[in-house]
């Protein structure tokens, strides 16, 4: 028999060629369903019947077995989760007919749909690999400096879609593992209603009401130096009032970060009414 011939009809190479495509196969089987562990299982669409609608889609391969991956911090993550919103799903279809596009019932910009979408991440902050805040304002984090060649925003005005001034720049935060700088925090014009005052306190003036501080992500901006201002687009002026707020004044968790950025990139659609509309 010629070399590699293990019979008349089969040899080495077409073992290997075989062996290749069993590995391959596995490969895909394997990839296919480690992918599973983020955004899996399905959620059945909201217009079908209800019954469906609590069916797990799965499809093929299934869902794999939980992981526990163990981050640098000490803490743990499991894999794959359900994740839900915890206060529901706030839209409703605008048909009956499976696929059809869901409608924000509240405030589109902060319900958490379509362009405000955004992933349910640890409420925690991120951390650097000494065990910081990644994110921090230039007051905590003295480290840090504005270049003197470049405009410091602190100061300007903000500007919002529609040409009015939304507030003022009093600090600017930065992410200390890549440094640059990752939001300005704005101090909105106007302030939050005071606390209401209490049997003990009455007969007394009720302390003066604070601004409303919000984080303003930076690629959202446009700074003009010559004019003090910074402006954005995606959002009106008066829309800075609804703004997600920091439980922290001094740390921005991962899910807050993920609220903000979705509530100025919704802004491109839901701001205005005209942006909703078709443009031809």
């Amino acid at each position: 028999m010629p070399i590699g011939e293990i019979t008349g009809y089969i040899d080495v190479a077409q073992l290997v060629l075989y062996a290749f495509w069993l590995f391959f196969f596995g490969l895909i089987y394997y990839l296919r369903k480690e992918d599973k562990r983020e955004g899996y299982p399905l959620v059945a669409d909201p217009a079908v019947p209800s019954e469906q609608h609590k069916t797990r889609m799965e499809g093929f391969p299934p869902m794999p077995d939980p992981k526990v991956f163990r981050l640098a911090d000490g803490s743990t993550r499991v894999a794959p989760r359900e994740d839900r919103d915890p206060d529901g799903l706030k839209a409703e279809p605008m048909e009956s007919w499976p696929g059809s596009p869901l409608l924000p019932t509240g405030n589109p910009m902060r319900d958490g749909v379509g362009p405000a979408a955004y992933a349910q991440r640890p409420d925690e902050p991120e951390k650097t690999l000494h065990g910081k805040p990644r994110m921090a304002p230039l007051r905590l984090a003295v480290d840090f400096h504005v270049e003197a060649r470049d405009p410091d925003p602190r100061g300007m005005d903000v500007v919002g879609a529609d040409g009015r001034s939304a507030g003022e720049i009093v600090d600017i935060w930065i992410d200390r593992s890549e440094p640059q700088i990752r939001y300005l925090e704005v101090s909105v014009h106007g302030s939050a209603p005071a606390p209401a005052v209490s049997d003990a306190e009455e007969g007394q003036s009720p302390p003066p009401p604070k601004n409303r501080r919000v984080l303003l992500p930076i690629h959202f901006t446009r700074i003009d130096g010559q004019r003090r201002q910074v402006r954005v687009k995606s959002i009106l002026a008066g829309q800075f009032a609804d703004v997600p707020v920091l439980r922290n004044p001094d740390q921005v968790t991962q899910l807050e970060e993920d609220r903000i950025t979705a509530y100025y990139g919704s802004g491109h659609l839901y701001a205005l009414a005209d942006r909703q509309e078709p443009w031809l």
